[in-house]
């Protein structure tokens, strides 16, 4: 079978527009509406890591979210803006800190929204977070759909207040007559983790024997070309003023820590923490690593215990319904990922590692590569 080519843009139709592209979720946004032909245009940071975008044929505009007038002007000619830009934390931090998770999360958002109402964009699709999604108060684990409220009553992230607060901010815009939806993530799984994500790090620790223990606990989680597609199906055919929860499965850390086995051959920890006591042990940490090594990369967070303790599972009935989303295989995702960080960013170097055994795709007629997505060779699909 001959490789098919890549379609090219249409250089007569307006560009979408994407904050966030350098990250998890943008970064395989970008590649997904490259393979189907749109022409794309960026929103960076000049003193933000833009790897991912590396030889990637998009319109390349730099600015701050928290700038109106550098957002607007950005957005100028788009049509259609998916903003997935967000200060992702697990940590309360400092003064300084929740400042700057909320300018950017609330006031980047709205000012998203301005720009795009004010420059006629269309519709704006923004990736919500399922940390920021309501749940049953008396059995957290029961499955959490779009219609519970985000519970603040209770000790929560300073992440997930500000990810709330940026829906209330597209809710607001609705009302308005905006067009507007939000995708809500769960935690990504996948290729093109350039940075990379928290999880990613943390199968690239374990890979490499860095990783001596694991607390118990579980969570949803999502395959990258399931939350795109989910992005790309709000655009379509979502429903203004709604939200839709995209995962593609419920999964424990000791499954998860499973799947790390099986893709890299080396052998589980042996320690596994009861998260009660982690909890203890966490909080001391981060209050000190806060208030005195701000810099710290943190693991194991308060916040990020009290999510794996609850247990939250999705319903992802509302999408499947309305937008017809197919979740596709968690277990895939994974290889994707492991195959990313082991080619592409070269940084799995225990020699007992096992060697990639999927193309890292996830599609078998797909290969993902640091430039994009090209079309698989016969005989290179796994």
């Amino acid at each position: 079978m001959s490789p098919q080519p890549v379609p090219s843009a249409d250089a007569s139709t307006p560009p979408v527009f994407v904050t966030g592209a350098a990250g998890h979720v943008g970064a395989n946004l970008v590649r997904r509406l490259l393979e189907d032909g749109m022409r794309v245009r960026v929103l960076l940071r000049h003193e933000d890591n833009n790897a991912a975008l590396e030889g990637l044929d998009v319109e390349r505009t730099f600015g701050d979210i928290r700038d109106l007038n550098a957002t607007r002007r950005a957005i100028e000619g788009c049509q259609g803006v998916y903003h997935v830009a967000a200060r992702i934390s697990t940590i309360e931090g400092n003064r300084a800190h929740r400042r700057e998770v909320f300018d950017c999360n609330v006031v980047g958002t709205r000012n998203v929204l301005t720009a795009a109402r004010e420059t006629e964009a269309g519709r704006v699709v923004m990736t919500g977070s399922f940390s920021a999604v309501g749940y049953d108060l008396d059995n957290p684990s029961a499955p959490s759909n779009e219609a519970m409220q985000f519970y603040p009553m209770d000790r929560t992230m300073p992440y997930e207040r500000s990810k709330s607060l940026a829906e209330h901010e597209c809710w607001r815009a609705a009302a308005a007559g905006q067009d507007v939806v939000v995708a809500t993530c769960c935690a990504v799984v996948g290729g093109a983790d350039f940075l990379p994500s928290r999880l990613g790090r943390a199968m690239c620790d374990y890979s490499n024997r860095k990783l001596h223990a694991y607390v118990d606990g579980g969570f949803e989680f999502v395959a990258a070309r399931d939350i795109v597609e989910g992005h790309l199906l709000c655009m379509r055919r979502g429903r203004s003023g709604e939200k839709y929860i995209f995962s593609s499965e419920f999964k424990t850390i000791s499954e998860i820590i499973d799947l790390w086995e099986e893709v890299s051959g080396v052998p589980r920890p042996r320690r596994k923490i009861p998260s009660s006591a982690m909890l203890v042990f966490s909080e001391v940490a981060s209050f000190y690593l806060s208030r005195f090594h701000p810099d710290f990369p943190q693991r194991f967070t308060p916040g990020a215990i009290r999510l794996l303790r609850k247990r939250l599972h999705a319903d992802t009935g509302k999408a499947r319904r309305e937008l017809g989303f197919k979740p596709t295989s968690l277990r895939a995702a994974v290889h994707e990922a492991y195959a990313f960080h082991y080619h592409q960013r070269s940084v799995i170097t225990n020699p007992d590692a096992k060697r990639p055994v999927a193309n890292g795709a996830g599609r078998p007629d797909r290969v993902l590569t640091g430039q994009g997505v090209r079309p698989a060779a016969e005989g290179e699909s796994s």
